[in-house]
Parts: structure tokens; C-alpha cells; sequence
């Protein structure tokens, strides 16, 4: 039988202790503490993040204060208005050329040759020719002579009552004879130089010549290519090259017909290439051909250059601005300038909002002339930077903003 103390020992060993230590309850009210603060943290974070704001943007340009006098815009393409596709009117073989794109050539020059072997055969028959006849009207003359002498001889003795008058009448006619081939060798000769004449024609065609000062644009054939006047033939080419006088340089653009009556002979003109981005040309109106292009509702305009520019090229893309008035070299020069609802007024100074990044930064600026829709402005801003568009006052320095486009 067990022992009765011995089970109350036991049954003291198995009771559930629910007494928690000191250093047990300090743990866990650190906990609750710090699970407090991190709370307290993140509410304040919340309300203290910086707040974005939405806005729209526009960029600073480059612009040309030229722009404010600017009627009517067309484009078109610099054309030579002296070209010329340049041939011959003999058929041969080309032999020689003396040129290649970009030649600079002048009036009269010879620019290419063609195979001249049969003219000069020719020639060589004709001159001939010349000779025999040359030497008919020598021999004429030398029968003339002798039947004058004949006829004064007979003259003195007819008046002696020695000679008949049938001898009489033979000796004139003799004399008329004689000038009647000499007459007849004349003409020979004539013939004969002017058959020379037109060999030396054909020969001219062999020889092709610039019909102007110029530039060579295109070379279209070769040595060996057969030269025909109407190049139909297979394997055969007309032109041999294409040049064009660079001191006629104008430009030719399409006016619409509806804004015509803002185009007159003699108008400013501001003229930009394509190729040469930078620069402004001055020019004027030259001429308005008389006649719509019916497809496009246009009217061709012709531009002519005030000076022109070495770099100016024929066929090169061109627009054109038509000005009220003439622009002057400080209006051809580039100024900045931007929409004029990106400025508004702080403190009594002209700003405008800069954006960097998802950043603003407020920037003094400066107002200068209207330019088109823009308006010219001076300060701490270059072509490309993105301005705000009309900041509202809410809208400080070192905001943080997200780009719209609404």
C-alpha cells in the first residue's frame, strides 16, 4: 500500500505553475512597446510624404524673330532655271570626254568628241573638189584672155576691110562663150566651198560644246557609247551630260490657290533649306506662273535668291516664308523662346517652372518680343528644357510632379 505522504510529494510535483517570472514580463512589454512605435512610424511617414502634383509640359525652342513678320508658308525645291541636257546632232561613237559630275565648264568649251573618221573623208573629197574647180576657172580665164585678144585683133581688121563680118560674129561669140564658162567654173567653186562648208558643219557636230557657263550635274555616257540625236536605239544614248548654269538658282513652290492673294511679285521671301537647317536666306518673289495645278489646288511660285551660296544645289528640299516686310540680319538670328503660359508671376518677378528628372526648380526669367505664338525670353534656359504649362500657385520649387498630357 503506498504511502500516504508519499502521494501528496507527488501530486505537489504534477501542479501547473502560473506564476510568471520578472525578467518574463519585461520581454513582453518591449515588445508591445516597440510594435507601437513602428506603427506610429509608418502614420507618420503617410502623412509626411511629399505630395506629387499632375502637370502638363512644354519645351523652350529655337526660334527666328524673322517668324513674326510670316504671312504664308510653302515648300518646293531648288531648281536651275538654265539646264540643259547637252547633245549632238551626229550619230558616232564617243571617243573622248573631258568632263565629270561636278565639272565646271565654260561657254564654248568642248566637253566631249565623237569619232569624226567619215566627216574628215569627206572633207578630204570636197577639198578636192575645191581644187578641180579652182583649176576649171583657171582654164576658163585663160580662154576668156585668148578669146579677147582674138576679138580686138579682129576688130582692127574689120575696120581695114580685111575680115568678113561671119569672122566678125565668130570671134564675139567666142568671147561670150568664154565668159559663160568662166561664170560656170565660178559656180563650180562656189558648189565645191560650200559643200566644204557643210563638212565642216558635220564635223562641228562631232564636237560637243557647252552652251553656257556651267556646272556638269549628271554624266550619261561613256567612251564607246554610240551618240544618237534621239536616243530610241537599244544600247545608244542621247545626252552625253547634264549641266546646269548655277547663277539661275531659284526656288519653285506650291502656293495654294486660296491663299494666293497673299503672294505678289516682289515680296520678302525667307527661304530655309533642308540641307542647311541654320542658315535663313533672303530672296523675293520673281515670278507667279499663270496657271493652277488643277490636282493640287496650287499655284508654282517662283523664289529667287537675294545672294546666293555655294552650298546651294539644285533639287534640294526648300520651304519658304512669305514676309509683310524685309527681314534684317538681327532678325535672322536665333533667339530662344518659349509659350508664354509657362511664365507666371512670384513676388513680383517673371518665372517659369524647369523640370529635372520628376523635380521642378523655378527659374527668373525675362520677356522679349512676340514671335508667332511664342515669346522671346532671356535667361538660365536652352532649347529642349521642359517648362510647366500654366503652374498653378500650389506649384513651389523642388516639387515633386507627374507628367500629363491631358
Amino acid at each position: 500500500m503506498i504511502n500516504t505522504e508519499s502521494q501528496k510529494t507527488v501530486l505537489s510535483q504534477l501542479k501547473i505553475n502560473r506564476e510568471v517570472s520578472p525578467s518574463k514580463k519585461k520581454s513582453v512589454s518591449y515588445g508591445r512597446w516597440l510594435i507601437v512605435l513602428l506603427i506610429a512610424i509608418a502614420i507618420l511617414a503617410y502623412l509626411f510624404k511629399p505630395s506629387t502634383q499632375e502637370v502638363q509640359l512644354s519645351s523652350v525652342v529655337t526660334t527666328y524673330p524673322s517668324q513674326q513678320y510670316a504671312q504664308l508658308s510653302a515648300s518646293g525645291y531648288v531648281v536651275a532655271q538654265r539646264r540643259a541636257a547637252v547633245a549632238s546632232k551626229a550619230t558616232g561613237r564617243l571617243i573622248w570626254l573631258n568632263v565629270r559630275e561636278g565639272s565646271k565648264v565654260k561657254q564654248g568649251e568642248i566637253i566631249a568628241k565623237l569619232d569624226a573618221s567619215d566627216v574628215q573623208a569627206a572633207m578630204a573629197a570636197v577639198q578636192a573638189n575645191i581644187r578641180q574647180a579652182e583649176a576649171g576657172v583657171a582654164q576658163a580665164n585663160v580662154e576668156l584672155v585668148n578669146a579677147e585678144s582674138d576679138l580686138q585683133r579682129a576688130q582692127g581688121l574689120k575696120a581695114q576691110g580685111f575680115l568678113s563680118a561671119q569672122a566678125m560674129d565668130a570671134a564675139t561669140k567666142r568671147v561670150n562663150a568664154s565668159k559663160a564658162a568662166m561664170s560656170s567654173a565660178k559656180a563650180a567653186v562656189a558648189v565645191a566651198r560650200s559643200q566644204l562648208r557643210v563638212q565642216q558643219v558635220n564635223q562641228d557636230f562631232t564636237e560637243i560644246r557647252a552652251p553656257f557657263d556651267g556646272v556638269v550635274l549628271n554624266k550619261n555616257a561613256n567612251v564607246g557609247d554610240i551618240i544618237t540625236p534621239f536616243s530610241s536605239a537599244a544600247g545608244s544614248q542621247g545626252a552625253v551630260v547634264t549641266m546646269a548654269d548655277m547663277t539661275t538658282l531659284e526656288v519653285e513652290a506650291d502656293v495654294s490657290e486660296s491663299n494666293l492673294a497673299k503672294a505678289t511679285i516682289g515680296q520678302p521671301v525667307e527661304i530655309t533649306l533642308d540641307a542647311l537647317p541654320d542658315t535663313r536666306f533672303r530672296g523675293s518673289i520673281a515670278g507667279i506662273v499663270p496657271t493652277v495645278d488643277r490636282a493640287k489646288a496650287t499655284v508654282m511660285t517662283k523664289i529667287r535668291f537675294e545672294k546666293l551660296d555655294p552650298r546651294i544645289l539644285p533639287e534640294m528640299s526648300a520651304k519658304v516664308t512669305i514676309l509683310s516686310q524685309v527681314a534684317t540680319d538681327a532678325d535672322q538670328q536665333a533667339v530662344t523662346a518659349i509659350n508664354p503660359k509657362t511664365v507666371v508671376d512670384r513676388d513680383g518677378k517673371k518665372v517659369a517652372f524647369r523640370v529635372k528628372a520628376d523635380t521642378v526648380e523655378m527659374l527668373a526669367v525675362t520677356l522679349g518680343r512676340k514671335i508667332g505664338d511664342n515669346q522671346e525670353v532671356t535667361g538660365n534656359l536652352q532649347s529642349g528644357d521642359k517648362l510647366v504649362l500654366s503652374p498653378d500657385a500650389k506649384l513651389v520649387a523642388g516639387k515633386k510632379v507627374v507628367i500629363t498630357n491631358k
